[in-house]
């Protein structure tokens, strides 16, 4: 989740951008860098790492001027590194762009560029935009930038200067946020209102679609065709940290409402009608065609994301798989031989459980690949392949939009895996695609039904013990849903498959009990209401998470939260997410620390 800064008016440009990208620090990245207007030029200065680098760079050549933007990068393309960390340039440095999100097509227009002599100084395909609107330029840079956007499929955020135009900052927004600043004969422009509240509270949020102008006197907004717009900016009463949480109360509910852009960008780049293009990846399709058997090691949030892989693998690929807790791994002698495919997964990367298991596993000559949310972490290092999940950074220590991203990156790896293996038509590629483009449109709707899970929330506050219980992928999901209540209400939950309730569990349920249900799967869907009968009969009272065309739940359970339908094989992401919404709720009435709950940690790093 990158940072974005500009600025053009009267004062040094240069200190004004580095201080508005530490205000968005919180967002995560391992790359800063800025680029002023210096006399006819263009000044660019960079480092790998903390703006604290930048910073020192900053110190021995600090670049004079009064228009400029600056970012700070979240790894996606190419690893942390000055050379490919923004702001870049094309071939005569002059035009600088910085840019949010993900190019999707970004391989195909750079081998055109490279075709007609352009070379590349980074591997982003950021630096592909810098060339297009340089290649359109013709004396008007809204029009060049216009025609580099009709050319750029993705979800993202740009802009751009040139030294041509020394007072002027063009800039689109596709799905990424920016925000104007208003001033006195000055403007600004961030990805975040956090950086702007030192300078201004008037401000404009630019929508997706959307293109604006920038200069000293102010801004022109209209629709990337040209179409004007007419907008009038708002005061913003937010103190930083309210900004910083994007107005919402606590972190978490953020990171809740984050998510359906955090899967549209995860799977962005990665997917394309039938075909999956994990560049992450190294393994070759003759390893994918020999592979006999699948490792999944984590903890916590990441094991709950492990399960729902376990099943994609054996459902879809009928590779056995195993899921085992990293902490039990390192000492259960496991039978990983050289030839296993082992899949680390880590939210932060320094989990020190999954990377000594992590480390365990190559030894035994397993290929080692990791999923993780943070570039250049420790676990990123040990592993053969990376493939990250582009979530951005958490806050919140109880995960939500970090374990969504590492399920919908197994979806991915499943694919990937079965289109080297030949085991998947293009028909079933075609559909599953299909089903994971669903996802981001699925998690909205369930998110606007906040107030009734909200309500839904106010049955349990007062509870003492409450079981959550499945069959199948839905068994994974309560996994889930019973840790999140438990990280951040301090409710004992319990979770389990249904149909384990009989074998003991049972003599628990009495009168009032709460028991949560999740219905998705039809091949288990009667079963799992037997399980319902059975704890109904106890006096249990039941909250079901079902499809939104289920008409059978009502009949047998006394809460219904709905969710959009989805093939099965996907109800995973969206079952998660109601899940999530009632923890919240629960703990916010308990009048909790939501985003710092008692005695945990964001980042495990002790065995």
């Amino acid at each position: 989740m990158c940072g974005i800064m500009g600025y053009v008016g009267p004062q040094q440009a240069a200190p004004i951008v580095l201080e508005g990208l530490r205000r968005l620090e919180y967002r995560g990245y391992d790359s800063a860098g800025l680029a002023i207007i210096e006399g006819n030029g263009i000044t660019v200065r960079k480092a790998a790492g903390k703006i604290a680098n930048l910073d020192a760079v900053l110190s021995n050549a600090n670049p004079e001027g009064t228009l400029g933007i600056g970012h700070t990068r979240w790894a996606t393309h190419g690893p942390p590194t000055d050379s490919n960390a923004h702001p870049h340039t094309n071939m005569q440095a002059t035009f600088a762009v910085v840019h949010n999100g993900i190019i999707e097509n970004f391989a195909d227009l750079k081998a055109e560029l490279e075709e007609s002599g352009v070379e590349f100084v980074s591997q982003t395909d950021t630096e592909v935009l810098a060339h297009l609107v340089g290649q359109y330029y013709d004396g008007d840079l809204r029009e060049a930038v216009r025609k580099a956007v009709d050319r750029a499929v993705g979800a993202y955020a740009l802009v751009v200067m040139t030294s041509h135009e020394p007072d002027h900052i063009v800039a689109v927004r596709m799905i990424s946020p920016l925000v104007v600043g208003f001033g006195e004969g000055e403007m600004f422009l961030a990805s975040g209102v956090p950086a702007l509240l030192e300078h201004t509270r008037s401000m404009m949020v630019i929508e997706d679609g959307e293109m604006v102008s920038l200069t000293a006197d102010g801004a022109v907004v209209t629709t990337i065709g040209g179409e004007p717009i007419d907008r009038s900016p708002v005061d913003v009463e937010w103190d930083v940290e309210a900004a910083e949480k994007g107005g919402f109360d606590h972190f978490m509910l953020k990171e809740i409402h984050e998510q359906p852009e955090v899967v549209a960008e995860t799977l962005m780049g990665r997917i394309d009608g039938d075909h999956v293009d994990l560049n992450e990846v190294g393994y070759t399709d003759e390893f994918a065609i020999d592979l006999r058997k699948i490792w999944i090691t984590a903890c916590g949030t990441a094991y709950h994301a492990g399960l729902v892989g376990k099943q994609l693998f054996e459902g879809l690929l009928r590779i056995p798989t195993e899921v085992v807790y990293a902490h039990e791994l390192r000492y259960s002698d496991p039978l990983i031989e050289p030839g296993d495919l082992v899949i680390a997964i880590s939210q932060s990367g320094e989990t020190v459980d999954t990377l000594v298991a992590a480390r365990l596993a190559k030894q035994l000559g397993g290929r080692l690949v990791a999923i993780t949310n943070v570039p250049g972490s420790a676990l990123s290092h040990e592993a053969d392949d990376t493939i990250y999940t582009r979530a951005g950074i958490e806050i919140s220590v109880a995960s939500t939009k970090a374990y969504v991203a590492m399920v919908v990156v197994q979806y991915l790896l499943a694919m990937d895996l079965g289109q080297r293996r030949k085991t998947l038509s293009a028909e079933d590629q075609r559909r599953l695609g299909s089903g994971l483009a669903q996802l981001p449109g699925a998690l909205e709707t369930i998110i606007g039904h906040d107030d009734a899970i909200a309500r839904v929330a106010e049955t349990l506050v007062d509870a003492q013990d409450i079981y959550f219980i499945g069959r199948g992928l839905d068994y994974a999901v309560v996994m889930e849903g019973s840790l999140k209540l438990k990280e951040i209400s301090y409710i004992h939950s319990e979770a389990m498959p249904a149909g384990e309730l009989k074998h003991g569990t049972l003599a628990l349920v009495t009168e009032g009990t709460p028991v949560v249900v999740v219905l998705t799967q039809e091949a288990t869907y009667d079963k799992t209401i037997s399980a319902v009968q059975e704890v109904k009969a106890r006096g249990a009272y039941v909250i079901g998470i079902g499809y939104e065309d289920d008409d059978q739940l009502d009949r047998y359970v006394d809460e219904v939260i709905r969710i959009p339908r989805v093939e099965d094989l996907y109800a995973p992401v969206p079952a998660a997410v109601p899940l999530q919404l009632l923890a919240y709720h629960v703990a916010r009435l308990r009048g909790l620390d939501i985003d710092q709950p008692r005695n945990l940690a964001k980042s495990v790093t002790v065995e």
